[in-house]
C-alpha cells in the first residue's frame, strides 16, 4: 500500500503558486508594454493631428489645404500598419514566453505522471494486470491526443503568424503607393 506524503502536497502547492506568480507577471508585463504602446501611439497621433490642423488653417490655397490634408493621411497610415505590428509582436511575445512555461510545465507534470503510474502499478494487487494493462493503455492514448492536439495548436499559430506577417507586408507595401 501506497502512503501519502503531506510534504509532496505542499511543494505541489507551492510550485503551482509559483508558476502562476510567474505567469500572471508575463500576462501583466505584455499588458503594461501594451498600454506604453497605446499611450506613446495617441501622443504621436494627437502632435501629428495638431501639427496638421496647423498646417491647414494657415494654408491661404486650396492647393496648401489640400497639400496639408494629404500629409496627415500618409503618417497615419503609417502608424497604424506599426502600431499594428508592435501590438502583433507583443502578443506574439507573451504567448510565446507562456507557451514555453507550460510546455515546461506539462514535461515535468508528464514526469510525475508516469513515475506515479510506474509505481502504482509495481504496487497492484496480484490479479490486477489486466485493470493496469488498460489503465496504461488509456493513459498513452490520451498523451498521443495530446500530443496530435499540441502539434495542431502548433501549425495553426505558425499559419497565423504567417497570414500576420503577409497582411502586414501588404499594408505597408500598399501605405507606401499611396
Amino acid at each position: 500500500m501506497q502512503t501519502i506524503n503531506a510534504q509532496t502536497f505542499t511543494d505541489a502547492g507551492k510550485n503551482a503558486a509559483a508558476d502562476f506568480a510567474a505567469a500572471a507577471t508575463t500576462t501583466f508585463a505584455g499588458f503594461e508594454k501594451l498600454a506604453e504602446l497605446n499611450l506613446a501611439t495617441a501622443k504621436s497621433v494627437l502632435n501629428g493631428t495638431l501639427n496638421s490642423l496647423q498646417a491647414v488653417a494657415a494654408a491661404k490655397t486650396p492647393e496648401e489645404v489640400l497639400s496639408a490634408q494629404t500629409n496627415l493621411v500618409k503618417p497615419l497610415a503609417e502608424k497604424a500598419t506599426a502600431y499594428g505590428r508592435s501590438v502583433y509582436e507583443i502578443a506574439s511575445e507573451t504567448s510565446s514566453e507562456l507557451t514555453k512555461a507550460s510546455k515546461e510545465k506539462m514535461a515535468e507534470a508528464q514526469k510525475t505522471f508516469n513515475t506515479s503510474l510506474e509505481s502504482m502499478t509495481k504496487n497492484a494487487p496480484a490479479g490486477s494486470e489486466a485493470f493496469v494493462a488498460a489503465f496504461k493503455n488509456a493513459a498513452a492514448t490520451g498523451q498521443q491526443v495530446l500530443d496530435s492536439a499540441q502539434a495542431a495548436a502548433k501549425q495553426a499559430v505558425a499559419q497565423a503568424e504567417a497570414h500576420v506577417t503577409d497582411v502586414v507586408a501588404k499594408t505597408v507595401k500598399s501605405t507606401a503607393k499611396a
